[in-house]
């Protein structure tokens, strides 16, 4: 196997262009140790509660395979055990495998592609969405970066009414196995790494409302609700994830102080974010939500839950959450839904949340979005936040007054990843 190599951090204007040096090979002594915890298989927690199939591992190492690697000491090095066909992988573990796989094969594309995604294109990517203004831009602007980077794949997002669809399809670039572990995963992977790019951008898990993939139900497709959505379908003409197009509109919450945290442990570390199964996370959201305007302590929520403070702190954290994060994410989430859907007053709406002032709020929301609550509110009404045009060659997005909101609370914004 060649040595993996240490992808170096972007910094300096000069250092960030696609067509600096590749990272220069290390000695066996100079090879760096994976420096954060995430990358770390002795620092993974032993009752983390998130897992996958090993078929997303099996599909991660076809690139390995078809350059005739071993793929043994990564395996071993992320302390994952194939053996045991039954045996699901922690998560934390599955990351760090993800990285591992990128150094060896110097390709964040895991060599699946006809060419490979050169390191440091992932961090590259998300660059280029700092600073826009809403999300819709935002994909607007890693689409265009991705055709680039990955010529094998057509990405197009299309909006039409209150539906968005993001779209990806390989044309018969990725060979003639439609149902190959490696173009499986292809598509499981670009997926993802869109998704949870755009999640964590927004501060929040964005609801996919269906998916329909271009291949046949593989063996590991339960694990697909957790990840993407319950509503998926399989064999169809190409990659089609469906959302509510108002989505589209929301602020993206991120700078770059926080994207340099972010890329610590990236870019396996998108597999950990955003996920379905943090069941302790979902429903102290519930009880918060559904308690407004009151607004419960710690302690209190403890009780309804039938457990001690110091578990549920314990389970949260496991869980890579923690209380004030979650209040302050479902607060959040229907503030926003509040003032795009409704003509409630801002004073009624902070009463609602559990505020005890409007000037709590004010500070509270300036916080959450970089604008106050009229900002924001007369952003959404002059359309602002949506996309002026489609990223695919085929469609037009519909105008503002078609974007219609969903009635459900729980659905209007989708889960909250706190």
């Amino acid at each position: 196997m060649r040595k993996s190599q240490r992808v170096p951090r972007l910094h300096s204007a000069a250092s960030r262009s696609l067509c600096a040096a590749p990272a220069r090979s290390l000695h066996p002594s100079q090879e760096p140790a994976l420096s954060t915890p995430s990358l770390s298989a002795s620092a993974i927690p032993r009752r983390s509660r998130a897992t996958v199939a090993p078929g997303f591992v099996t599909g991660m190492l076809a690139g390995l395979q078809r350059r005739g690697l071993d793929a043994t000491p990564l395996l071993a090095r992320a302390g994952i055990d194939l053996a045991e066909t039954d045996t699901r992988i922690p998560v934390e573990r599955y990351a760090l495998l993800y990285n591992l796989c990128v150094e060896a094969l110097e390709d964040e594309a895991f060599g699946l592609l006809p060419e490979p995604m050169r390191p440091g294109s992932f961090e590259f990517l998300c660059r280029a969405l700092l600073g826009a203004p809403t999300l819709g831009e935002a994909l607007l602007r890693a689409i265009r970066f991705l055709r680039i980077v990955l010529p094998a794949f057509r990405i197009e997002l299309r909006v039409d009414g209150a539906r968005a669809e993001l779209l990806l399809d390989d044309g018969g670039s990725l060979g003639p196995g439609l149902d190959a572990p490696a173009r499986v995963f292809a598509y499981e992977w670009l997926l993802r790494l869109l998704h949870g790019v755009a999640s964590w951008f927004v501060g929040r898990g964005l609801a996919l409302d269906a998916v329909a993939f271009p291949y046949a139900r593989p063996a590991h497709a339960d694990d697909y609700a957790l990840v993407y959505t319950e509503h998926s379908s399989f064999d169809a003409p190409q990659l089609a994830a469906r959302l509510q197009a108002n989505l589209l509109a929301l602020p993206l919450r991120r700078d770059e102080a926080a994207l340099v945290g972010f890329l610590e442990g990236a870019p396996g570390k998108i597999t950990t974010l955003y996920r379905r199964d943090r069941e302790m996370v979902f429903r102290v959201r519930d009880i918060l939500r559904d308690a407004l305007p009151q607004n419960l302590s710690l302690e209190e929520v403890a009780e309804r839950l039938h457990v001690s403070p110091r578990t549920l702190h314990r389970r949260l954290e496991e869980e890579g959450s923690g209380f004030r994060n979650i209040k302050e994410a479902t607060r959040r989430d229907i503030a926003y839904a509040r003032l795009a859907k409704t003509r409630q007053p801002i004073a009624r709406i902070a009463a609602e949340l559990g505020y005890a002032d409007p000037s709590t709020f004010y500070r509270a929301f300036v916080a959450w979005s970089g604008m106050s609550p009229e900002q924001f509110r007369h952003r959404l009404a002059g359309n602002d936040g949506l996309p002026a045009a489609s990223a695919g060659p085929d469609r037009r997005p519909a105008p503002a007054s078609r974007v219609t909101a969903g009635r459900q609370r729980s659905r209007e914004f989708g889960p909250t990843e706190a």
